[in-house]
């Protein structure tokens, strides 16, 4: 045995018995101390008091692992992705794909964002926004000017959402109601060239909010050329004694973008900016639709009702070469074009009932129907590849997903030192599949209703200072278009639904208005957990997991010109028990794409009336990229990105900003195993941006 890393082995070495334990010890020593008057939520900048609905529980009241960053964090970022805007919060892993449309993703609590297994729940002013695999591609609808507030729930114990929340949910609140007239003008490396303008007016109960966005850019290697749009309305009518709101949503966004291609590591040491000639064709036509009608109404000063009814679209036409080799034992499966048209629509209502001073109950029901196509083409060895004409298809698939679900959780508060907020959440999946090319068809697997308890404590030991402890279940389901989520045949496997239960338990710790402080101790084990990548039809088996972890942060503001803010983040994914196909096992062995260590690091300084200085730096550490472990290790970095702002006049400011200022290199990692033929499986590449470099006009009119 090496030598014990001190911190490390504080948290690699929980137990599931060790944290309910650490729980009941720590409240019995502090048992006659005042009442706290902070809550376990963490926010990062300024969040404006349209963020929260006045009737409904706000999450960071309730729920006990919360991050919120505030808009004065976000509307300066220049960003070619709006889920890059994550990385500024503590423990936020971003996979960084950077192959055109398709991107990249945020996810945190040990899930990985290969696309494999999407444990992150997201939704947009409080609309559910994952595609049917759980992918985040809807975030890039919306701009950092746009965005009033992102807020990051971690951990199993939110009961309000069901698929895709294994491990948290993100929301990205954006603006409603004010009056405000912005503009941002940027122009920076890659030739990158982007306007966002917002609106907004509020007058006579009505308000009513607008934004544009346009972003081009030739980006850091050849062929990444990238044209995108975004166009959004609100519009809400408050009635004259302000106890009801009925408001209009509406959203579209369109992108156009070349894709570069994954390099092998001669061609990222030779040139990482170049693009292979077999990728000369790639690309990616995408599309997003939302519209969403929402209604609140204060029925009694102790009622609220909440209700969202919503349709999503997503449609996707993406032409990709993964190899260039012509080898007949690959056939044509390199060279494929993926169309996805989905269509979601669904009804959330939520009521809260505010009993009494000491009970609080809140409980809802949600409803959401997809139907969705995906087809998939293989083409002939060309270089590049030539997508006129397919050679084979290897999915012609409509499908459908049918969820309900309900939920309810109190909030009880004994005594002014203890907050106990227990839950419960169902939920009810159907469906079936028709796979065109064979008329096959099959129904979705029958989980029958999945029950998720939930358990939260928050114990104020004193005005400064929380403990807080969590219980809950989530899941996993299976997605895509064909089996395993569809049974297509009666010889087909059935699988039961992954549980995950999740135990945490922290501490807050606010010594003066200005400064915070959290750290926080995780577990979180599955059953049954699926690696699915439904775009290939490829599952692997993971069996049963466990993930745990070590959550460090601290925030704190030195007089009126000076902000300082860090977090560290410890974490380990593993394999319990599971086989490969071949028989081989993977207990022991570290879930793949999932980095030991994830940091923040930052400061702003306001220097006088007209300018003001920033730097923040986010790291992580190398990770496994093959389910063996047998690859080596990738895809750590350090990044540090600066920014400067400078007051014109009242109206207007500019900004400077350098991204990755150290110009350290990094790169996106995946072990390409399935477009090569037997034996010439290999790391694939795809390299970080290096140094760039942005100006920006910003009006307020």
């Amino acid at each position: 045995m090496g030598p014990v890393r001190p911190v490390e082995s504080v948290v690699f070495l929980i137990d599931k018995k060790w944290l309910p334990l650490a729980v009941a010890s720590t409240l019995a020593g502090w048992g006659s101390v005042a009442r706290a008057e902070t809550a376990p939520a963490i926010v990062l900048g300024e969040v404006s008091v349209h963020a929260q609905s006045e009737g409904g529980l706000p999450p960071g009241s309730v729920l006990t692992s919360v991050d919120i960053l505030g808009a004065d964090k976000i509307e300066n970022q220049n960003v070619m992705n709006s889920w890059e805007l994550l990385g500024q919060l503590p423990g936020i892993q971003l996979t960084e794909t950077r192959m055109g449309a398709e991107s990249g993703k945020a996810s945190f609590r040990a899930f990985n964002g290969e696309g494999y297994i999407n444990g992150i729940k997201v939704l947009i002013d409080g609309i559910p926004s994952n595609v049917n695999s759980g992918n985040q591609r809807f975030i890039d609808m919306i701009f950092p000017l746009e965005t009033d507030y992102i807020e990051v729930v971690r951990g199993t114990n939110d009961p309000r959402y069901g698929l895709h929340n294994i491990g948290g949910n993100i929301n990205f609140g954006t603006r409603q109601g004010g009056n405000y007239n912005d503009a941002r003008f940027t122009y920076g490396s890659g030739d990158t060239r982007e306007v966002q303008w917002a609106f907004g007016r509020e007058e006579g109960g009505l308000a009513q909010n607008y934004f544009l966005a346009k972003q081009d850019s030739n980006g850091v290697r050849s062929h990444s050329q990238s044209e995108k749009y975004s166009l959004a309305g609100k519009w809400f009518l408050t009635s004259p004694d302000g106890l009801m709101k009925v408001g209009v949503v509406a959203r579209l966004y369109s992108h156009q973008a070349q894709e570069p291609g994954f390099l092998t590591a001669a061609q990222l040491a030779q040139n990482p900016w170049q693009s292979g000639a077999h990728n000369a064709n790639d690309g990616d036509d995408r599309d997003m639709k939302h519209l969403s009608l929402h209604f609140d109404w204060q029925l009694t000063p102790a009622l609220f009702l909440s209700n969202k009814l919503y349709m999503n679209q997503y449609s996707d036409d993406r032409r990709v070469t993964f190899s260039n080799s012509a080898a007949t034992s690959l056939n044509n499966l390199p060279r494929q074009r993926r169309f996805w048209d989905e269509h979601q629509t669904g009804l959330m209502s939520t009521l809260t009932w505010r009993a009494s001073p000491a009970w609080v109950v809140d409980g809802g029901i949600n409803v959401e129907r997809q139907k969705n196509l995906y087809q998939r083409y293989r083409f002939a060895y060309a270089v590049p590849t030539d997508f006129s004409q397919p050679t084979t298809t290897s999915n012609d698939d409509q499908y459908t997903l049918n969820n309900v679900g309900a939920f309810v959780q109190a909030v009880f508060k004994p005594s002014e030192r203890l907050k106990l907020i227990p839950g419960l959440r169902v939920d009810r999946f159907t469906g079936d599949t028709l796979i065109r090319t064979s008329g096959v068809s099959g129904p979705l697997q029958d989980a029958g209703w999945i029950k998720q308890p939930k358990f939260s404590l928050v114990y104020s030991l004193d005005r400064e200072t929380s403990l807080y402890a969590n219980w809950g279940r989530t899941f996993q389901v299976l997605t895509g278009s064909r089996a395993p989520a569809y049974l297509t045949s009666a010889s087909q496997s059935r699988f039961s639904p992954s549980i995950n239960t999740g135990t945490e338990v922290g501490v807050k710790y606010k010594p003066d208005a200005r400064t915070d402080l959290r750290l926080a101790l995780w577990l979180q084990e599955a059953t049954d957990e699926v690696a699915n990548m439904p775009s290939t039809g490829t599952t692997v088996g993971l069996g049963q997991t466990r993930r745990k972890g070590l959550d460090l942060q601290a925030s704190t503001r030195l007089g009126p010109q000076l902000q300082l803010w860090a977090s560290h983040s410890l974490q380990e994914a593993r394999v319990v028990s599971a086989f490969t196909a071949s028989g081989v096992s993977l207990a022991g062995k570290e879930v793949f794409a999932t980095p030991r260590r994830i940091s923040t690091v930052g400061a702003e300084y306001q220097a006088d009336a007209k300018w003001r200085l920033g730097l923040q730096g986010r790291a992580q550490g190398s990770y496994f990229i093959d389910d063996l472990n047998a690859q080596g290790k990738f895809g750590s970095l350090v990044q540090f990105d600066a920014h400067v702002r400078y007051a014109l006049n009242a109206t207007m400011s500019l900004d400077w900003q350098v991204r990755n200022l150290a110009d350290r290199r990094s790169a996106y990692v995946w072990y390409d195993n399935f477009f090569w033929p037997s034996g010439s499986a290999q790391p694939m590449f795809s390299p970080g941006a290096g140094r760039t470099a942005f100006v920006s006009l910003n009006l307020k009119m």
